[in-house]
C-alpha cells in the first residue's frame, strides 16, 4: 500500500485484515472477545529488507502524475477515463467486481471513493505518489503497486513467533538511515538510526495530529529501545494494491487487490 502521512492511517491500514479475521474467529467462539495484550518490548533479531523495485517507465510516471491531478480535483469523470471500461477486477478471497458495471463504479466501491470525508480520493492520491510497482504473476501484462519488499519469509515467521507479535505490527523503512526520536516530536533527540530492517510498530501509535511537523509512529527497535519515527518514512507490510495495464491507448487502472470489506 502507499506511504502514509499519518500514524492513524498506518495503523488502520496494517490492522484491517487482522481485525477482520479476529472478529470472525471471536464470533465463532474460537477467540476471546477481549483482545490479547500487546507483546512486551524487548530486543529482537534484525531481519534485513530489500527495498521494493521502482517503476521508472516515463509513460507510467506521466500517468501517475495525471492521476494525482485528477485526485486533487476529485474529478470523477476524468478518473473514469483512466480506468478500464470493462473487465475490471477486484480481488479479495474472490473477484468482487460486478462485471455488469463500468470499471469506475467498481473502483469507487473498492476504495470508498464516495466517502463523505474524502478518504477515497486521498487514498487514490497516495497510489499516484507511489513509485514502486511490480508485475502481477497471475495476470499477464498487469502491474500492481506498491511492490512488495524483499524479505526472507522464514526469518520473518521466526521473528513473529519469537516476539509474540502479529505480522500486521511490522513495517520497513523506505530508505536506510531512519531516525528514531526519543519523544513524539521531530525536534526531540535521535536515540537510534536504523538501516533497512523490519521495525515493529507499537499499537499505541494512534497519536494526535502534529501541526508543527510530521506524524510520528511509536516503534520498538531491534535493540529493545522504543522511540518515534516519521510515518512517511515507513511502509507497512502487505496491504492493498492498485493494478494497472497498458495498451495502445496508454495506461489504465485495471483492478484492485484488497479494498473495502464486503
Amino acid at each position: 500500500m502507499p506511504r502514509f502521512a499519518s500514524a492513524t492511517a498506518f495503523i488502520a491500514a496494517c490492522a484491517i485484515a487482522t481485525l477482520a479475521a479476529a472478529s470472525s474467529l471471536a464470533q465463532q467462539g474460537l477467540l476471546p472477545l477481549k483482545p490479547a495484550p500487546p507483546a512486551p518490548i524487548k530486543p529482537y533479531h534484525a531481519v534485513a529488507v530489500t527495498a521494493p523495485p521502482t517503476d521508472n517507465d516515463p509513460s507510467f510516471v506521466a500517468f501517475r502524475k495525471q492521476l494525482a491531478d485528477v485526485a486533487a480535483k476529485k474529478d470523477r469523470a476524468a478518473l473514469a477515463r483512466m480506468v478500464v471500461a470493462q473487465n475490471f477486477f477486484w480481488m479479495q478471497d474472490r473477484d468482487l467486481a460486478d462485471k455488469r458495471k463500468a470499471g469506475i463504479d467498481n473502483l469507487a466501491k473498492a476504495i470508498g471513493l464516495d466517502a463523505k470525508d474524502g478518504s477515497g480520493w486521498d487514498l487514490l492520491n497516495g497510489y499516484a505518489a507511489e513509485p514502486t510497482a511490480a508485475r502481477l504473476p497471475q495476470l499477464k501484462g498487469v502491474t500492481c503497486a506498491p511492490a512488495e519488499p524483499g524479505i526472507d519469509p522464514k526469518a520473518f515467521q521466526a521473528l513473529v513467533e519469537a516476539t509474540g507479535t502479529d505480522p500486521s505490527e511490522w513495517g520497513y523503512p523506505i530508505n536506510g538511515g531512519l531516525d528514531v526520536h526519543a519523544a513524539a516530536q521531530s525536534s526531540s533527540p535521535v536515540v537510534e538510526k536504523l538501516g533497512m530492517v523490519l521495525l515493529r510498530v507499537l499499537p499505541d501509535s494512534n497519536q494526535p495530529a502534529n501541526a508543527n511537523g510530521p506524524q510520528l509512529l511509536h516503534v520498538a527497535t531491534p535493540s529493545g529501545k522504543s522511540g518515534y519515527v516519521d510515518a512517511q518514512q515507513l511502509s507497512p507490510l502487505g496491504g492493498d494494491e492498485m493494478c494497472y495495464t497498458k495498451d495502445a491507448g496508454g495506461w489504465k487502472i485495471a483492478g484492485y487487490l484488497g479494498g473495502v470489506a464486503q
